[in-house]
C-alpha cells in the first residue's frame, strides 16, 4: 500500500510509528540515550561521513526523533523534516541557516512575540538587513524585495490579529525576486493547511503547540525539501544544539495522532465562540477568519480547510478592560501559549506583545483591550458561558 495516498487521520498515526523490530512491541520504545555503541571503528567512519545510516551521538540523531520528523513530513508532504527542542529554536536556526552578513530579509510586521523580537534586534546585529512589512499586501512584499533578498517570511494566521497572507502570491513573489519562502504554519496545522503545496520553501511549526495538543511539552518542526533540511541540520542545528529530547519527540508524535479529530472540534468551538462574541455588546470586533466579516474570509476558506481555533476580540473598555477579563474566567484558563486540550485566554498587549510599544501594537492592529482566546476541546456552552459571565463582570465593574 502506498502510504503517500492514505488520508491524513491514517498517516497520523502510522506515519514513523512503526512497531519495534527487535521486540516485537507495538509501540516502539523511547530511545533515552546521550550515545550509541557502534561495531566497530571503520562503520563509525561511515555513519561520521554520512556514507552509512547510523546513530553516534544524540545530538546527530536518535530514532526516536527521526520517527516523529517522519511523522510531521508525512502530513506536510514534503520530502523531510527537523525536529527542535521549541519553535524559537526552529525558527531562528532556519533563519540563521539561510541567512548571513549583507543579506536581506521581508517579514511581517506582525509576528509571534519571541520571532519579532530576533528579527528586529538580533539579525541586525547580524549584518542582516531587515524589512518589516503587511504581509496580507502583495504588492508590499513586491516593492520590499532586493537584489539581496534571500528569505521572505510568513505567518498565516498571524498572532495574534489572526491575518491571512496568500501563501501562493507571496510564494510567487519570493521566487521571482530569487528568495525562500518561510512559512510559520502554527496556528493552521498541517490539517488546515499545508504551505508546500502552496510553494512555500520551508514550513515552521511551534509542536509545543497544536501538534503536541497536551501543554505539557516545548518542541518546534522544520520541514521542506531533503536539500535544505540537509543544509540546516549540519552544521547549524547540530551545533547550535537546539535539539529535542527523545521524551519530548515522544509524547509530541503521540499528541500527532489525534491531531485530526482534535482540530475538528477546535474548529467547530471557535467558530461558534466567534459567532457569540461578535454578538455581545462588551465586545467591539472580533478577528476570526471564519467569520465573514474577517478581511480575508474568502482568502481563508480558499487556503485553509477550515479556519481554526484562534481568535482575538476587542473588549470594550480597553487595556482596564481587557485586564480585567483575564482575572474574570473561571473555566477558562490564563496563561500564555495555545493549542491546548483546554482553552487558554491572554491578555495580548500585556502579556505575548507587551515588547512593543502602544504606538508599534497600535500599528498592527493589537487594541489595548484585546484579548487572545486558543479554544479548546471542552463543552462549547460551557465555555461560552465563562466567557459571558466574564465580559457581564467587566461592563459592572467597570460601569460600562
Amino acid at each position: 500500500m502506498d502510504r503517500k495516498n492514505l488520508s491524513f487521520n491514517t498517516r497520523a498515526i502510522h506515519a514513523g510509528s512503526e512497531h519495534c523490530p527487535t521486540t516485537g512491541a507495538h509501540v516502539a520504545p523511547v530511545y533515552r540515550t546521550s550515545t550509541f555503541v557502534i561495531e566497530n571503528v571503520e562503520r563509525a567512519i561511515r555513519i561520521g561521513y554520512g556514507e552509512e545510516k547510523g546513530y553516534a551521538y544524540g545530538r546527530f540523531g536518535n530514532p526516536t526523533v527521526d520517527a516523529l520528523q517522519e511523522k510531521v513530513a508525512a502530513l506536510e508532504g514534503a520530502e523531510a523534516a527537523l525536529a527542535a527542542a521549541s519553535g524559537m529554536a526552529a525558527i531562528t536556526t532556519a533563519l540563521m541557516a539561510n541567512l548571513k552578513a549583507g543579506d536581506h530579509l521581508v517579514v511581517g510586521d506582525i509576528i509571534y512575540g519571541c520571532t519579532y523580537g530576533f528579527v528586529r534586534d538580533l539579525l541586525p546585529t547580524y549584518g542582516v538587513e531587515v524589512t518589516m512589512v503587511n504581509t496580507t499586501e502583495p504588492e508590499a512584499i513586491k516593492a520590499a524585495m532586493k537584489p539581496n533578498t534571500k528569505v521572505v517570511y510568513i505567518e498565516t494566521p498571524c498572532n495574534p490579529v489572526l491575518r491571512i497572507t496568500d501563501i501562493q502570491a507571496v510564494a510567487d513573489i519570493a521566487h521571482e525576486g530569487g528568495a525562500l519562502l518561510f512559512v510559520d504554519s502554527t496556528y493552521a496545522t498541517p490539517y488546515l493547511q499545508r504551505p508546500l503545496e502552496l510553494g512555500a520553501d520551508i514550513v515552521l511549526h511551534s509542536a509545543t503547540k497544536y501538534l503536541n495538543g497536551h501543554g505539557d511539552v516545548v518542541g518546534g518542526m522544520i520541514v521542506g525539501s531533503q536539500e535544505l533540511m540537509d543544509k540546516i541540520r549540519q552544521p547549524y542545528l547540530e551545533w547550535f544544539g537546539g535539539i529535542i529530547s527523545p521524551m519530548d519527540a515522544s509524547e509530541i508524535s503521540k499528541g500527532i495522532k489525534t491531531l485530526g479529530p482534535r482540530m475538528e472540534i477546535h474548529c467547530a468551538n471557535a467558530r461558534k465562540i466567534a459567532e457569540f462574541l461578535d454578538a455581545h455588546d462588551m465586545v467591539d470586533e472580533v478577528l476570526y477568519p471564519g467569520l465573514k466579516s474577517h478581511a480575508q474570509h474568502e482568502l481563508a476558506k480558499r487556503q485553509m480547510k477550515d479556519f481554526g481555533g484562534m481568535m482575538s476580540f476587542n473588549v470594550r473598555g480597553g487595556f482596564e478592560a481587557g485586564k480585567l477579563l483575564m482575572n474574570s474566567v473561571k473555566l477558562i484558563s490564563l496563561a500564555t501559549s495555545l493549542g491546548c486540550v483546554d482553552s487558554l485566554i491572554q491578555h495580548s498587549p500585556s502579556m505575548s506583545h507587551a515588547a512593543l510599544s502602544q504606538e508599534e501594537r497600535e500599528a498592527v492592529g493589537i487594541a489595548e483591550g484585546q484579548v487572545r482566546i486558543s479554544v479548546g476541546i471542552e463543552n462549547v456552552d460551557e465555555l461560552i458561558a465563562d466567557l459571558d459571565q466574564a465580559l457581564n463582570h467587566v461592563k459592572k465593574e467597570l460601569n460600562l
